[in-house]
């Protein structure tokens, strides 16, 4: 199992993606949940790419167009640190 961690950024950037949306609530939870098991769980589709504000991280889905960006913090690998949470485009886009 993973320790996430989830620094006040983050909180905020999910208040404004996910905002009242009670579907998209439950696909993050879903998906932080599968992340603290098992980063590599297929259907997070966890890849490194090139963000807008922390250089190449990994992501991982929520849905088709949300994903979260993420690192590990810790040469063992058991903790991670919650960068981020956006989309593909638009005024949340994460993505360069």
């Amino acid at each position: 199992m993973f320790t996430l961690i989830t620094p006040q950024p983050f909180k905020e950037s999910q208040a404004q993606v996910v905002g009242d949306d009670e579907q998209l609530k439950k696909r993050l939870k879903t998906a932080l949940e599968k992340l603290a098991m098992n980063p590599s769980h297929p259907s997070l589709n966890s890849h490194k790419v090139n963000t807008r504000n922390y250089g190449v991280r990994w992501s991982s889905w929520v849905t088709g167009d949300v994903l979260i960006i993420w690192d590990y913090i810790h040469e063992d690998r058991l903790v991670i640190l919650l960068l981020d949470i956006g989309k593909h485009s638009g005024t949340h886009k994460v993505y360069r």
